[in-house]
């Protein structure tokens, strides 16, 4: 951030580990940087914390990983420079079955020498990893020591009775089960609301299986403590139960999540399953699909740097944006065309099915 600060406010950490975007494309993981000197004032030696730090954003490498690793991927055919090109692009992935495939390995030599057909190449849910014979367990196993847990607990050296000092919003990875209470929160808004004169914007973080009680209890707890708002937020709980069956549909261990986890852990299967359905749906999709003849939009009014500025939108029968105009009341010629082009290159876009926010991550501040 720019005030050199680790989280906005009086909001504590939602997760120990983060994800920065590249300007130049891609992702390099970064933890809080509070975690290494926690970890020296608690008395932890440097090689401890090294390895503390490594077991939430991973090693990076395949190369000391159990089961997965480079003796194991030379016995299924991988050459030197198969695993160059795996390893360079561990780094900045979320997951290492994100790097096992044709474009990182190269078609022909899926095809040839992993034996993999082209109809299970070209299909987005298709798995190398357990095509080569991996269980899903030896995955996962591989992925924590490659990408990391995303949490400290159960890290190597690190005393379980100092969990609590690195203890965020909500469960840290797919392992962590330690968050901060409903009540800290509001002990924390109470402290400083002295010495603020309007209300703390801040939300508070439930858990899936809080229930009415719980929010009555955290209303009452902010009267009595004096707090000016309170707004609470369960988590998953904008999950719809419904989609459960079609989410989970020929995935074995999602299903019995479902049947038998707790509620947080059901809401996690579910968000993962609607993540994964999402992008399916833009990696299948490669046709362009065209606006209506005669479509609905809306002209929205804006004033930038003393120019008026108008801009119109095209909309698909179901709401979502499929082109923009600009126009502005005062322009040159050369600027009308630039902003004309850039209006329609935007326009292609969406229509080819790039999802809005990605435009907006691309060009907000820049």
């Amino acid at each position: 951030l720019v005030m050199d600060c680790d989280t906005t406010g009086i909001e504590p950490d939602f997760a120990l580990v983060k994800f920065k975007k590249l300007a130049g494309g891609g992702y390099f993981k970064i933890i809080n940087r509070s975690v290494p000197a926690a970890l020296a004032a608690l008395g932890y030696a440097p090689a401890q914390i090294e390895e503390i730090v490594a077991h939430a954003v991973g090693h990076g490498s395949l190369g000391q990983a159990p089961h997965i690793n480079h003796t194991a991927l030379v016995g299924h055919g991988f050459g030197a420079e198969e695993i160059a090109r795996i390893e360079a692009a561990l780094p900045s992935a979320f997951d290492i079955r994100f790097v096992f495939n044709q474009w990182t390995l190269g078609a022909e030599f899926c095809r040839e020498v992993l034996g993999i057909p082209e109809t299970q190449l070209s299909d987005p849910g298709f798995d190398l990893l357990r095509h080569l014979g991996f269980s899903r367990a030896q995955v996962e196993a591989a992925n924590d020591h490659v990408c990391g847990t995303m949490t400290l607990e159960g890290a190597p050296h690190l005393d379980p009775a100092h969990y609590h000092v690195f203890d965020c919003a909500n469960p840290c990875g797919k392992t962590g089960r330690r968050f901060l209470s409903v009540e800290s929160h509001i002990r924390m808004m109470a402290a400083a609301q002295s010495f603020i004169s309007g209300a703390i914007s801040k939300t508070i973080n439930m858990p899936n299986d809080a229930g009415i009680a719980d929010c009555l209890d955290a209303y009452l707890l902010s009267h009595r403590l004096g707090t000016k708002a309170n707004a609470l937020y369960r988590d998953g709980s904008k999950l719809s139960q419904p989609l459960a069956a079609s989410l989970v549909e020929d995935d074995e261990e999602a299903e019995e999540m479902l049947a038998s986890g707790s509620p947080t852990q059901k809401a996690a299967v579910l968000a993962e399953r609607i993540i994964e359905k999402v992008i399916v749906k833009e990696i299948v999709r490669s046709n362009r699909e065209k606006l209506p003849e005669r479509r609905k939009g809306y002209t929205q009014k804006a004033i930038v740097g003393g120019h008026k500025v108008y801009l119109r939108t095209g909309e698909y029968e179901d709401g979502k944006l499929g082109e923009i105009f600009i126009d502005m009341h005062k322009e040159g010629a050369g600027f009308r065309a630039m902003m004309n082009n850039f209006a329609i290159a935007i326009s292609v876009g969406l229509q080819y099915g790039v999802p809005l926010e990605e435009f907006v991550d691309a060009f907000t501040f820049t």
